[in-house]
């Protein structure tokens, strides 16, 4: 039996079930639909294919007939059926409210025609007009000028790679122009350009970008991992279902830390369970989670999958199954022993996910020693008791149970509940989960010193479930300085996000440093009953490795988790920047100036128009957003204008660009794209990495926000990227990208600041300089303005300034000759001088780093 599980997101889906008459080609079938469905260029189409996507659609759902029923065309374009009609009549078809097209007539060919009267597309040949170039076509040489310059990365490598030829640029429009006849004579039509940038060569994130790309070889601790919280619930944290099938959906989408809240079972058969304590959640059976994990660990990544157990089975036999049931579902897949090259030493770093491939790590409490019976003990006891007595088969529904003054009545047997006590239990609950919260990485166990810890939550770990722990050994956390001092690196803490965001405000730089050798989870507060999210970036920018979400709740965080590792080929693992692995480096994520070692980029983003962003009649605009470091994140920085007309098929925008001068950290830094319709409704959103942007005129097609492909919507956009250059270094620069023009402004200068040091007697000399050389400047440069800003004032030609001094010494007068006797330095030394002491850092930062 082949299974087929569709859905909008991860909590609702749909299951459809076929039956194959022979296993081999059933397992064909759910390979090749695996494959298919998984494909990370399929996710990332071109807006050439998504248009084309949108013509099978129509195609493929033909009326009984075999025809394309009209009212199909207009429900998938646009509620203007008037703007659809006349296209369609433009294109000589069928337009009527009743009509139906023969799928011969609709031809790609006239769904192309269709298209471009439907939504006319008038700022491409405005670019035409931009780049001076002629109405309707450019040259091959225009165009080579074109991709080199516009389209291409500048940050790249020119020798890795190189600027297009004019022969390959040839190649490249030869599967873009219609007409054969007119390339051959050098000339690239309009049509060309428009085809060139909706293909795969223009798509605005390099293909390479989505593959595995990123060194897989260095430990474990340096990579940033995506994680998931409580992976079972389905909804909020205090009701509603949990799921096996979550844990299914999760792995598929890439995650590789999940959590499992391990309980006693209260059945005959003593089976464990999973559930959330202390709440009204559902629970699923322990090994059936097992073997949902098993079957779908490593369909999408190969990378090791980590399981994050909270232990609270008190029962040793129940230990002792919820270990066997580890070891025989999960086989050799499970790493029980370290590997030989890595022991569990102080000072010996983690092993590389690349060796371990394939294995399934366990979190567990290696040992655990209970503590003083203390206020937080008898409270957590009260309600722990009363949720396992309500659980557990009773014949006596009416029982209540006394304890420290508080009463809980058993909510799952009774059909009433009293209403003050069901506010008592909601609230004794409510502060339970923050306690629980606010103290999880309190109550991990101490290092091997034995040390006790605070109040004991999680159940004494046995033998069978100790063995099992070796690289993610969950201990207390004491200080950074006690970590680094220990060197344990297989030894890791978990922090609540509130715990985690005053480590990350108040020592930051040693935060970071934790993290280059030791992993760390960081998990929502209890107070988020909602199952709401925290912005991981915070985290991601101090190297936390186990920013854990909760998957279920699909806001704004999670679709930055969702996009975050949608690259390195869905391994749900991204290396972090160098500096922030390398020992000898030390990074401080509130860092304003320009780090050591990486070169800051400047982005520029010019939002030009918009095509078929809704189907409703609508004005529609777009934002843009910037995540990164705090220095780096900017929420709204730019919103257009609402279109007119209540046009959302194809506004345009004739806005300035935004700007964002410098950004610190490139590769932890997000462009976010989105288009809202004028209430406010979401539309879409792209979420793109700034260090993989690709510069010049993208279209940017927009996905929902559950990081799912919209067919139709997108924004076109022109975007600017290079390395940051300060204020300072900025005429530099410009000498580098213009040299020529660099030196005539010296000698310009040079012989203005001359007028000044005139000799008496010498002026009908340089007189007659000034006259020779004036029609070459003013044909060359603009005057360049004086020492206080002024222009200089317009004379007559040859008109030169005069100075009185007073008449030089003898002294003075041979100094004068002997200086002038040396050779005059040459312009081009003094640029060479300038470049060479002054952007030197530029050019270094160019060589290693681009």
């Amino acid at each position: 039996m082949v299974t087929v599980v569709t859905a909008s997101d991860l909590v609702n889906v749909n299951q459809l079930n076929f039956i194959a008459s022979q296993e081999d080609e059933a397992k064909v079938w759910c390979e090749e639909l695996f494959s298919l469905s998984s494909n990370l260029l399929s996710h990332n189409l071109n807006r050439d294919h998504s248009l084309l996507k949108a013509f099978v659609r129509l195609t493929l759902q033909p009326n009984a007939e075999g025809r394309i029923p009209v009212k199909n065309i207009v429900r998938l374009f646009s509620s203007d059926r008037k703007r659809v009609e006349n296209s369609l009549e433009n294109c000589k078809l069928p337009y009527g409210r009743g009509d139906s097209i023969k799928l011969e007539d609709f031809t790609p060919e006239i769904y192309r025609s269709f298209l471009e009267s439907l939504c006319p597309r008038p700022e491409l040949s405005s670019i035409f007009k931009l780049q001076g170039w002629g109405d309707r076509t450019l040259t091959l040489d225009q165009m080579t000028d074109f991709i080199n310059n516009k389209q291409r990365d500048p940050r790249l490598n020119e020798i890795l790679y190189p600027p297009l030829r004019p022969a390959q640029t040839h190649s490249v429009m030869e599967r873009h122009q219609q007409d054969q006849d007119q390339l051959k004579k050098g000339l690239i039509s309009l049509q060309a350009l428009s085809s060139y940038l909706s293909s795969d060569e223009n798509g605005i994130i390099p293909p390479e970008k989505l593959d595995q790309s990123e060194d897989m070889s260095f430990p474990l601790s340096h990579y940033i991992i995506n994680s998931s919280h409580n992976t079972y619930l389905t909804a909020g944290q205090l009701a509603g279902s949990s799921s096996v099938e979550m844990y299914r959906q999760v792995l598929l989408a890439g995650c590789r830390c999940v959590e499992l809240d391990v309980w006693k079972g209260r059945t005959a058969e003593e089976e464990p369970v999973i559930t959330h304590g202390f709440t009204m959640t559902s629970e699923i059976p322990f090994k059936e989670v097992l073997e949902a994990i098993a079957e779908c660990a490593f369909k999408t990544s190969p990378f090791p999958v980590i399981l994050s157990f909270e232990n609270h089975v008190d029962s040793s036999k129940q230990q002792a199954k919820m270990a066997e049931y580890c070891q025989s579902i999960f086989g050799d897949a499970l790493l029980i022993d370290p590997l030989d090259k890595y022991p569990l030493e102080a000072g010996v770093p983690l092993p590389s996910p690349q060796e371990l491939m394939g294995k399934i790590l366990i979190k567990n409490k290696k040992s655990h020693k209970p503590s003083a019976n203390t206020d937080t003990k008898r409270l957590v006891d009260l309600a722990a008791n009363q949720s396992h007595e309500s659980a557990s088969p009773s014949n006596n529904t009416g029982a209540e149970h006394t304890g420290s003054g508080l009463q809980l009545f058993d909510v799952y047997k009774r059909r009433t509940v009293d209403e003050e006590s069901m506010r008592m239990k909601t609230c004794l609950t409510l502060i339970l989960t923050e306690m629980e919260a606010e103290s999880e990485e309190e109550d991990d166990d101490e290092d091997d010193d034995g040390k006790k810890g605070s109040a004991e939550r999680e159940a004494v770990a046995t033998e069978e479930m100790s063995t099992l722990v070796n690289y993610v050994q969950p201990t207390k956390f004491n200080s950074f300085e006690a970590s680094k001092k220990a060197a344990r690196c297989h030894h890791m803490s978990s922090f609540v996000e509130t715990k985690a965001l005053e480590h990350l405000t108040k020592t930051p730089v040693e935060f970071v440093e934790y993290n280059k050798s030791q992993l760390s989870r960081i998990y929502p507060k209890g107070t988020r009953v909602d199952s709401s999210n925290f912005m991981p970036q915070l985290f991601w920018n101090a190297g936390c490795q186990l920013v854990a979400l909760n998957y279920q709740t699909i806001d704004l965080s999670m679709q930055l988790n969702l996009f975050m590792f949608e690259y390195n080929g869905r391994s749900g693992y991204r290396l972090k920047p160098e500096f922030m692995r390398r020992p000898d480096k030390h990074f401080d994520p509130f860092a304003e100036n320009t780090v050591d070692g990486i070169v800051a980029n400047t982005l520029s983003v010019k939002v030009i128009s918009g095509q078929f962003l809704t189907e409703k009649r609508v004005g529609v605009y777009v934002e843009a957003d910037m995540f990164g470091l705090p220095a780096d994140t900017r929420r709204k920085a730019l919103k257009t204008k609402t279109s007119q007309n209540n046009n959302a098929v194809n506004p345009v925008w004739d806005e300035e660009p935004i700007v964002f001068k410098k950004v610190i950290l490139p590769t932890l830094a997000s462009l976010r794209i989105a288009a809202f319709e004028e209430g406010g409704k979401f539309i879409g959103h792209r979420i793109i990495p700034v260090s993989a942007i690709r510069p010049g005129y993208r279209y940017i097609s927009l996905r929902n926000e559950k990081n799912q492909s919209l067919v139709l919507p997108a924004v076109f956009v022109y975007i600017e990227v290079k390395d940051y250059v300060p204020d300072t270094f900025a005429d530099v620069i410009e000498a580098l990208s213009n040299p020529i023009r660099y030196v005539n402004l010296l000698e310009q200068r040079s012989k203005q600041l001359a007028a000044l040091t005139l000799e008496d007697g010498e002026e009908d000399s340089h007189t007659e300089d000034e006259a020779d050389t004036c029609a070459e400047r003013k044909a060359d440069l603009k005057p360049a303005p004086q020492e206080n800003g002024l222009s200089p004032t317009p004379g007559h030609a040859g008109h030169t300034p005069i100075t009185t001094t007073p008449k030089a010494s003898a002294a003075n007068q041979q100094a004068a000759t002997t200086e002038a006797a040396k050779p005059a330095a040459k312009s081009e030394d003094l640029v060479v001088s300038v470049l060479i002491g002054e952007c030197s850092h530029v050019a270094i930062n160019r060589l290693f780093f681009s």
